[in-house]
């Protein structure tokens, strides 16, 4: 696995004190480090403007473009340097793409800002541009199939409406339902063409290990299967963590482990080990530098120790959940209700 790092992803982005700080990385980065995980790195440049505009519309980018210094929603900041700060980490996450494409080998695009909130027309959310929207779109000219497993504690509504209508990108998301941004629900699975090709898996509080598990074996799993990607892209957010401040899914560093490794055993099986990872959430710094430094070493044959182990899901917690999940995507895949 190579990573996809820019120096200049460490620059703030929002006020100093928010959740989404340079901290998250450079966390992750220690922690290779103490470990003694050495991944070959990519330095990315910023994206062409023209991979960016087919995701996103030109009247939202010279906005931002031209923002100077503001608040863009509540809880997203704006800067003189953040629109190419932006441009820079979706050149990240193009990188990632092309390494995994050319060589057959995973990548993980450690990027600062993360992007699935981003939409069309608006940033939100602390994203800017919806990097693995740009990157699976750019995929699509190389390749018939993408699909992208986002695995963040919040939907990622960017990425969902981007792809809603297409059924060449598949979008499989897990995530808390009720809490920030209030979509993603289970009924929502596509429009038009693309019905069937949104995978919404909403999860009530306190879902984690057990739940996640039976997702990935009952739902995920099977339908990456019989989509049969060219490639997979995973959205990897660390904040359905049990330790993350934010929200109240429990997932484990095991969890999370285990989530990340049934992906990657798709990958071998069905598209040559073609997967990538993205960077979105995790705000306890501790856990989210277990979660993807065990994953980054795991992919490298190097297996740290696990610190945060602790499992408060052992009975399937989501099941109803699941069961009404299950039963709607199983109108359009062959799962076993």
């Amino acid at each position: 696995m190579k990573i996809a790092y820019h120096e200049e992803f460490l620059q703030q982005t929002q006020g100093y004190g928010h959740p989404e700080s340079p901290e998250r990385l450079a966390a992750i980065l220690d922690y290779l480090d103490i470990h003694e995980i050495q991944p070959e790195m990519i330095i990315p440049e910023s994206a062409e403007l023209a991979d960016i505009l087919e995701v996103h519309s030109d009247e939202y980018l010279e906005y931002l473009k031209g923002f100077g210094r503001g608040m863009l929603d509540g809880d997203t900041s704006v800067f003189p340097h953040t629109y190419e700060m932006a441009m820079l980490s979706a050149g990240g996450g193009l990188a990632a793409a092309k390494n995994m494409l050319d060589h057959n080998e995973p990548s993980f695009a450690l990027l600062r800002p993360p992007g699935h909130h981003a939409t069309t027309n608006m940033g939100m959310g602390f994203c800017y541009i919806n990097n693995i929207a740009v990157a699976a779109n750019w995929l699509r000219k190389k390749i018939d199939k993408v699909a992208i497993v986002d695995i963040d504690v919040h939907h990622g509504n960017g990425t969902n409406d981007t792809f809603l209508e297409r059924k060449d990108v598949l979008f499989i998301s897990t995530h808390q339902w009720g809490i920030y941004p209030g979509t993603g629900p289970y009924d929502e699975v596509g429009i038009g063409e693309g019905e069937g090709h949104t995978v919404n898996i909403p999860l009530n509080s306190r879902s984690g290990d057990s739940t996640f598990n039976v997702a990935s074996k009952k739902i995920i799993q099977p339908i990456l299967r019989e989509f049969q990607p060219d490639a997979i892209l995973i959205s990897l957010g660390g904040d359905a963590h049990y330790m993350d401040p934010l929200a109240s899914l429990t997932l484990s560093s095991k969890g999370y482990l285990d989530m990340m490794n049934d992906i990657s055993s798709i990958a071998s099986e069905i598209c040559d080990n073609r997967y990538a990872v993205y960077l979105e959430g995790g705000y306890n710094v501790h856990a989210l530098a277990e979660v993807v430094g065990s994953a980054v070493g795991h992919s490298l044959e190097q297996k740290p120790e696990l610190m945060f182990t602790e499992v408060a899901d052992q009975d399937v917690n989501g099941a109803e959940f699941l069961e009404e999940i299950i039963a709607m995507q199983s109108k359009y895949w062959k799962l076993n209700i």
